[in-house]
């Protein structure tokens, strides 16, 4: 099962999507775009965000040898960060989003203290961006649950046979 964690920054998509991974005995799939921008000596320009993107295909397309995959970030919030900053999205991003679709997602509700760093930028726009994702979402047609600060802190403590169960249960529904 591939599942996109996405959500605003500094929700905990890249604890979450982690944690689930080593329970699950499955691949995290690390952000891209934070190595990326903390590497560069420049403000970030739509070129950049394009290299990320096309890094992010490329973790779209590996074959990962476990059943479960969780992709911290994908090209959703790459999509909405282009239009975001009023530049146009490449046409084959929107592209690749259909062709490598996820089988759900987790979209994490920005409910939980917001902790700065030098890479983060959206702090008071965050509620803006998660309705925006899940816009995102909703073109693709992929099921997808909501996660907010309850949820993500159960999913903590579960056992790791509780979360089989629930990523199944996701699947089926989906």
């Amino acid at each position: 099962m591939r599942i996109g964690i996405i959500g605003p920054e500094s929700t905990g998509k890249t604890t979450l999507a982690r944690h689930l991974a080593g329970r699950c005995h499955g691949t995290w799939v690390p952000e891209y775009a934070r190595t990326y921008v903390e590497q560069l000596d420049h403000p970030y320009t739509r070129q950049d965000v394009e290299a990320i993107a096309r890094y992010q295909v490329k973790q779209l397309q590996a074959d990962y040898g476990t059943e479960d995959v969780f992709f911290d970030t994908e090209l959703i919030i790459t999509r909405v960060w282009f239009l975001h900053k009023q530049w146009d999205c490449p046409e084959w991003v929107d592209d690749a989003i259909e062709q490598y679709a996820m089988d759900h997602y987790l979209l994490l509700y920005p409910d939980i203290a917001w902790q700065d760093d030098p890479v983060r930028e959206n702090g008071d726009i965050r509620e803006e961006l998660f309705h925006q994702y899940e816009e995102e979402i909703l073109r693709t047609h992929v099921p997808y649950t909501i996660i907010r600060a309850r949820e993500r802190e159960l999913l903590f403590h579960q056992e790791p046979e509780s979360i089989r169960h629930l990523l199944d249960r996701l699947h089926l529904n989906g």
